[in-house]
């Protein structure tokens, strides 16, 4: 798999205006650059698709639509490896999402999903046909509204240029505050263990790990440690997290939920790696580099560290 920075760069050669979406995707705003290749949206989308897969192997999936939302729900709108189009126009829209299920439409979570299928609204079409009231009484005032509009095709936001962030992070939260050292541990295994495989397919390392761990009396706890070299070894990236954990002595604590963040990334082929005499460190970086590939190819639990808890959230 390609580094995603040189995938990034592929794409400000089209048009500066990028917004990388780590670990693999990135927004595009093209209108400045239709007239200088001569192409509408959908030329420059079938000209992204064969300069990746020329210069990197990569077989990409675009969508081209007149806002980041609905250009966001084309490209996972089917099977990968096409050009997906959603033509300008309000009824062009509202066609492309009313058959839609709810947990489809773009910041939708599983439990915003559930809630809206409980009253009926089990489709985008329903949604956007629903009164503003009722969804405001079911969701809140703001999710309400902006479940609805974006139910209906409309989406304000721009694309922001950006970078890839230099740090990444995930949240694990208790269905009650836990007591028990040892879900804790499991917990941080499944953080860890996320960190380091969302580092790896973009090949980054951390440098420095950082615990928080917040308490049901709404405090909160931070440790910080500078790894040894910078890495995106999972088993390190845990040995390193058990240590903050252990640190904090959290005997007798309450906890709600507990945050794991990698920061200080850099390309992980800028970074030093001290070579081990131990065959049994090689071999773990073997079988690791083979459960990135499962799981690459048929989804995030098709291989992990025995022992995790649920997908963090």
């Amino acid at each position: 798999m390609p580094c995603y920075p040189q995938l990034l760069e592929l794409l400000g050669d089209i048009t500066p205006v990028v917004q990388a979406l780590p670990p693999d995707a990135a927004l595009l705003d093209v209108r400045g650059a239709l007239r200088y290749f001569g192409r509408d949206a959908a030329g420059l989308a079938a000209l992204i698709r064969l300069r990746t897969l020329a210069l990197h192997g990569v077989d990409c999936t675009v969508g081209v639509a007149a806002n980041p939302l609905l250009a966001r729900m084309a490209a996972y709108d089917g099977p990968p490896g096409q050009v997906r189009c959603v033509p300008a126009g309000e009824g062009e829209a509202a066609a492309f999402l009313a058959e839609k299920p709810a947990a489809a439409l773009y910041g939708v979570g599983p439990a915003t999903a559930r809630t809206l299928c409980a009253y009926g609204l089990d489709t985008v079409g329903r949604i956007a046909a629903a009164r503003l009231g009722t969804l405001q009484r079911i969701l809140g005032a703001a999710t309400g509204r902006q479940v609805q509009e974006r139910a209906r095709g409309v989406d304000p936001s721009s694309v922001t240029p950006s970078a890839p962030a230099r740090s990444l992070s995930r949240e694990y939260r208790f269905g009650r505050d836990e007591l028990d050292a040892g879900l804790r541990r499991r917990a941080l295994l499944t953080l860890a263990d996320e960190l380091g495989f969302r580092m790896r397919t973009e090949e980054r390392v951390a440098r420095v790990l950082t615990l928080t761990v917040r308490c049901a009396d709404r405090s909160t706890l931070t440790r910080t440690r500078r790894l040894d070299e910078p890495t995106a070894h999972t088993p390190a990236l845990t040995a390193a997290a058990y240590a903050l954990h252990d640190a904090l002595g959290l005997q007798r604590a309450r906890v709600r939920a507990v945050v794991l963040r990698a920061e200080e990334l850099t390309a992980a082929e800028l970074a030093a790696h001290q070579l081990s005499l131990d065959p049994r460190e090689e071999n773990a970086r073997r079988a690791e580099a083979a459960a990135d590939r499962a799981r690459l190819r048929f989804g995030s639990t098709a291989a992990h560290p025995a022992g995790q808890l649920d997908d963090a959230a």
